[in-house]
C-alpha cells in the first residue's frame, strides 16, 4: 500500500523517461514528430528507422521452449515519485531492487504505462500496458511488460492514477510501495530480443512479457487515458527474431 502522498512544486525537464528514452530532441506519438519521422529527428534516433530488432512486435506464432524465468528481488519497501515527463506517468526509485535474469543482474529503475497496450497478442491490443525497466552495469535493459485490462479492481494503480500529475515536467513524492502488486497471478511469460519503444530506439533490451494481463478498474484506465489517450508505438516487423514462450 502506498504509505503517503506528497505533491512537490517541481516543474522541469526529467532525466528519467519513459524506457530510457533520450530527450534531448522533442517527439511525440503523432504528426512531423511521430513515430514514423523518428529516425529523421535527430542522428541519435537512426536506430528508430535502420534498426531490425525494434519494439514493440504482435506476439504471434510463438516458439515453445525453456526461456531463461526472471527471479525478482523488489524492494516492498521502496521510496517512490511519479512523474508526467511529457510522454508517460512514470515511477522512479533508487532503491527498488532488482531482478536475476540468467544469472545477470538488472537493477529496478522505474516503471512507466501506455495506452493502448504496446504490444500486441495474437493481433489484440488491450487497453494498457506497463513496462518495469531493468538495468545491468553493462547498460543492457531487461524489461518486464505487464498487460492491463479493465473490469477489475488494483489499489496501487488506482492510487497512482489518482495522484498522477496531470502536467508535464511536475512530479510527486509517492512514498512506500510495493511494485509487485502490479503483477498478475499468473508468472507465464514471452520472450524475445528487442529495443526500446521511444527514441532513441536502441537495441539493447530483452522483453519479458507476461501472458496473463492484471485487471485494475475502468475509471482508473480512464484517468491515464485523460493524461495520454494515446502513448504506444506502432507495431515493428519481428523480422527473423523468434519469439519463446515458456
Amino acid at each position: 500500500m502506498i504509505s503517503r502522498i506528497v505533491l512537490t512544486a517541481t516543474t522541469g525537464v526529467f532525466l528519467a523517461t519513459s524506457a530510457m528514452a533520450a530527450d534531448t530532441q522533442h517527439w511525440t506519438y503523432e504528426g512531423s514528430e511521430g513515430p514514423a519521422h523518428w529516425g529523421e529527428l535527430s542522428h541519435d534516433f537512426a536506430t528508430c528507422e535502420a534498426g531490425d530488432e525494434q519494439s514493440p512486435v504482435d506476439i504471434a506464432n510463438a516458439v515453445k521452449a525453456e526461456p531463461a524465468k526472471i527471479e525478482l528481488h523488489w524492494n516492498p519497501e521502496a521510496d517512490w515519485s511519479e512523474a508526467n515527463n511529457g510522454h508517460s506517468i512514470q515511477n522512479n526509485s533508487k532503491n527498488g531492487g532488482y531482478i536475476t535474469l540468467a544469472g545477470k543482474e538488472y537493477e529496478l529503475l522505474q516503471f512507466h504505462f501506455h495506452a493502448p497496450s504496446e504490444h500486441a497478442l495474437d493481433g489484440e491490443r488491450l487497453p494498457m500496458e506497463a513496462h518495469f525497466v531493468h538495468r545491468a552495469e553493462d547498460g543492457n535493459l531487461a524489461v518486464l511488460a505487464v498487460m492491463i485490462k479493465g473490469g477489475g479492481e488494483n489499489d496501487l494503480f488506482q492510487a497512482l492514477m489518482d495522484a498522477a500529475p496531470r502536467k508535464g515536467g511536475e512530479e510527486v513524492e509517492i512514498g512506500k510501495a510495493d511494485p509487485s502488486r502490479l503483477l498478475p497471478a499468473s508468472q507465464h511469460f514471452y520472450r524475445y530480443q528487442g529495443s526500446l519503444t521511444t527514441p532513441p530506439c536502441s537495441e539493447t533490451v530483452v522483453w519479458t512479457i507476461l501472458k496473463e494481463p492484471v485487471a485494475v478498474s475502468d475509471a482508473a484506465i480512464e484517468e491515464f487515458q485523460d493524461i495520454y489517450a494515446m502513448n504506444a508505438r506502432p507495431l515493428q516487423e519481428p523480422g527473423r527474431r523468434y519469439i519463446l514462450e515458456d
